[in-house]
């Protein structure tokens, strides 16, 4: 490894400082891995990463996004991708064709087990997108085992959901295939020491094969096991560690829109908190694959808002989902089917995201749930339809968020006893000495994030 890889880690090793213990933290099935409850996750699209859109490529990017704080990488599928009836170019990355291979497009396994090592010597974890759902066409298992496979009326293997017609859709009612997708599952955590796994559309799957699959597999390591997904029903079973925090993604949106005002936050965490234990982890998010190619950037949903947004899922209860290009700006729509390069400039938003990064992991105030992070107190302003405003605490130490979600100027007063004290806001490092009643004065879409001194 490169000298530069290693000055790299030593400088995250110091700045450290959220080490909660392994065992003990939650009252159900998993016990979430102890290097995932301070953690922020990355997305990577390794076709548009790099114009090479290989593994050896996206290795030599892993010293940047350790500087920049990223801990978990979630690579999108790795497996070959099926020709028969593809869209586009080069087809769906959730259509494949092989689930013990790598897409040679790629590179070979033994450049992804590099990639791995490389990530694991940087502190940093690596889970691969699984697409347990369906299948291409193309597929050697729908020759060799068609009973697998979902079929119409008339005996036809038919795809899983009418528009993704370079699908199969497979049948978990078959014994024989549920043993099968957990033995493959199994084997890239054993063959190349992967941290666990993205499930993609996991709610279409039978909860019960999830119930058996994932304790079998982290018989073998701890894992981290993240469900494409937003029903609690996903999290009673106790095994996936976190889903997709929907609703809150699309309240964002809709403020930004004009069309909800900033309170309605508070409804969904209200709903959260009802639904969800208290350690159920909720990935927020401003972006990702699907988001970035068929709904727009954040910029075209959130517009001049996207910053401030970003913010709120990096302080608010959950674990925070970079995608790539977002540390660029990218003001891009990936094609989906087709080769895209990220246009990545010089990083534009990498020291924003390093701030939030590390101030995730300096003690246990964002921790990734609420029952181990610190409290979430909101804090009343005079317009928090425009304004909103809230403290993580613990004792000794809290940090006070304050988001101007609209855009106009706003001059609010604060309200409460909870926010006063001497703080340093984390982007510009100003010192503020907050006092109970105070009014201030906040420019459209700006935000501040202030942790004690």
């Amino acid at each position: 490894m490169k000298k530069t890889a290693f000055l790299f880690l030593i400088v995250i090793l110091v700045m450290g400082g959220c080490k909660p213990k392994q065992q003990g933290l939650n009252t159900g099935p998993v016990q979430h891995t102890g290097w995932s409850r301070c953690a922020t996750i990355y997305e990577v699209n390794i076709r548009q990463y790099t114009p090479q859109g290989t593994f050896k490529a996206l290795q030599l990017e892993l010293p940047r996004l350790r500087k920049m704080g990223i801990d978990i990488l979630w690579l999108m599928p790795i497996n070959p991708l099926g020709e028969k009836n593809r869209k586009g170019s080069l087809g769906s990355y959730y259509s494949v064709r092989d689930y013990l291979a790598v897409n040679p497009e790629y590179g070979n396994l033994h450049d992804f087990k590099d990639l791995v090592k490389t990530a694991h010597s940087l502190g940093m974890k690596v889970i691969i997108d699984w697409v347990a759902n369906h299948t291409s066409w193309d597929n050697n298992l729908i020759i060799q085992h068609p009973d697998w496979y979902k079929k119409n009326s008339l005996g036809n293997i038919i795809a899983p959901v009418a528009d993704w017609t370079d699908v199969a859709g497979l049948d978990y009612s078959s014994p024989e295939l549920r043993k099968y997708m957990t033995d493959a599952l199994a084997y890239w955590v054993k063959e190349t020491d992967i941290d666990g796994y993205r499930c993609d559309v996991a709610g279409m799957l039978p909860v019960d094969f999830w119930n058996h699959a994932i304790p079998e597999i982290r018989k073998i390591k701890p894992l981290y096991m993240l469900a494409e997904d937003a029903s609690p029903k996903i999290h009673d079973t106790g095994f996936f560690d976190a889903t997709y925090s929907w609703n809150l993604f699309q309240v964002m949106n809709q403020i930004a829109k004009g069309n909800k005002t900033a309170d309605k936050i508070d409804t969904v965490y209200a709903l959260e908190k009802r639904q969800f234990s208290p350690d159920a982890y909720l990935m927020r998010f401003t972006s990702n694959h699907d988001e970035n190619s068929w709904n727009g950037t954040e910029y075209e949903r959130l517009g001049d808002g996207a910053q401030a947004f970003a913010v709120l899922t990096f302080t608010f209860p959950g674990i925070p989902l970079v995608y790539s290009g977002q540390e660029s700006a990218m003001q891009k729509r990936l094609r989906f089917f087709d080769k895209d390069t990220i246009p990545w400039g010089n990083y534009p938003l990498g020291s924003f995201y390093s701030k939030l990064t590390q101030l995730k992991k300096k003690d246990t105030l964002l921790l990734a749930a609420g029952k181990q992070g610190g409290d979430f107190i909101k804090v009343s302003t005079s317009n928090d339809k425009e304004v909103y405003a809230f403290l993580r605490k613990i004792p000794g130490r809290q940090i006070f968020v304050l988001l101007n979600l609209s855009p106009k100027k706003q001059m609010i007063q604060l309200n409460g006893t909870d926010f006063p004290g001497e703080y340093s806001e984390i982007f510009t490092g100003i010192a503020k000495d907050w006092k109970a009643g105070e009014k201030v004065k906040l420019m459209p879409w700006q935000y501040f994030v202030y942790e004690t001194r």
